[in-house]
């Protein structure tokens, strides 16, 4: 038969004296009060761990920070624990660690986990981008806290004045990496949930513009004004080369003269200079080489076709052409990004087959299992699409004086 031990008093424990060497006060179920020589109390719960049945015991606590009621709710606890199998040490011990872990694991050292990984599947540039906008925008204000103590209502204050200023666009990719930080949270064992999976709802979406493009009969004015614009004669090349080419900005003032092959007249843009990681070629016509010799008397022997101003070390910067066309009177009609869906909307009122057009702009099909299927990049047909493009363009220019020498060009049959 157990013995039974009556209950300790608030009492007996505040009047607990020391001996000469350590002695318990038991109040009953694993409970009691160790006492030492140099009259420290120490509360400690005794058990039988649920696996082993080996003897262990539990600290609770110092008297008097813990009382004799803090530590009967504290062994009430753990025999909780016991009933559900569960070691209240074991417990103790794995919820301090998992405490320390989140500690750790703030909002900044889980960003630069996340980066290490994000950064090898894209662009060096978009990854430098992607970097400056979260340091700028939520890890100077966010990044010592641990992640799994970041609520929504706090991330939403912290985005609230960036959406204030009107840079939705900013605020919604800001969203979207937050959260692509917290999955990566989630999916590493560092934190169980997502808290933050709907603070893009607490904003306004921005809305969609495409790039200012002009209708394809107002080509000829474009071409006119360009003729006469008071604008650098290299700058007037880059407008003109991205036009025949259809390429976007950064592809065309970074190209390259490695790049061209004159004797196959084809320009081969690389990989890591495409926006969707793609390499792509554009077959080149008599207007485009007629370009690049205009271009080679300007620039001489360069790395780069349209080099920087300062430095031919550089290449041109992506906005000269844009910029350029807001000083001939196109802001708002027409931008350089925009010379595509000009040469885009042309070709396709013109009945060329869709496919083509779209290879052509360097499109990567959004069908996954029709881009399977659909692997050539219809380059014999391509070069017959960019040939009546730049006739077309050549045709626009009669009347003015076109880079590519449009009077001059056209090749006798």
């Amino acid at each position: 038969m157990a013995i039974k031990v009556k209950p300790l008093t608030a009492t007996q424990v505040l009047q607990a004296k020391p001996k000469d060497r350590d002695y318990n006060l038991g109040d009953g179920d694993g409970l009691s009060l160790k006492v030492t020589p140099l009259g420290s109390k120490l509360w400690r719960f005794s058990y039988y761990r649920p696996v082993s049945r080996k003897r262990a015991h539990l600290a609770l606590g110092k008297y008097p920070s813990v009382s004799l009621a803090k530590a009967r709710t504290k062994a009430i606890e753990a025999r909780e624990l016991l009933a559900d199998g569960i070691d209240p040490k074991e417990h103790r011990d794995n919820t301090l660690i998992a405490q320390q872990v989140e500690l750790t694991n703030t909002l900044q050292a889980v960003f630069e986990d996340w980066f290490a990984v994000k950064q090898t599947s894209i662009k060096e540039l978009t990854a430098k981008k992607l970097k400056q906008r979260l340091d700028k925008y939520l890890l100077t204000h966010l990044g010592k806290f641990p992640l799994s103590e970041i609520t929504a209502p706090q991330a939403i204050q912290i985005l609230q004045p960036v959406a204030n200023q009107g840079k939705l666009e900013t605020v919604g990719r800001l969203c979207r990496n937050f959260n692509e930080i917290m999955t990566f949270a989630v999916n590493t064992g560092i934190i169980e949930h997502n808290k933050l999976a709907g603070i893009g709802k607490a904003f306004a979406t921005a809305k969609v513009t495409n790039q200012a493009s002009l209708k394809p009969e107002e080509l000829p004015e474009l071409m006119n004004a360009l003729n006469y614009a008071s604008i650098k004669l290299i700058t007037r090349c880059l407008i003109e080369w991205q036009l025949h080419t259809m390429t976007r900005p950064s592809e065309t003032a970074g190209a390259r003269w490695d790049e061209i092959e004159k004797e196959k007249q084809l320009w081969n843009i690389p990989a890591d200079r495409m926006k969707k990681g793609r390499a792509h070629t554009v077959p080149l016509t008599a207007q485009t080489l007629a370009l690049l010799e205009t271009i080679d008397s300007i620039t001489g022997d360069c790395e780069y076709i349209f080099p920087a101003d300062k430095t031919n070390k550089k290449h041109i910067n992506k906005e000269t052409a844009n910029k350029a066309l807001q000083r001939m009177g196109f802001k708002g009609r027409q931008t350089s990004h925009g010379l595509r869906a000009l040469a885009s909307t042309t070709l396709n009122e013109q009945g060329f087959d869709v496919d083509v057009i779209e290879a052509a702009l360097s499109h990567v099909d959004k069908d996954k299992v029709r881009s399977a299927y659909n692997r050539t990049d219809y380059l014999e047909r391509r070069k017959t699409v960019m040939s009546w493009w730049s006739d077309h363009i050549d045709e626009a220019s009669r009347g003015s004086n076109s880079i590519t020498g449009l009077k001059t060009l056209k090749i006798a049959n």
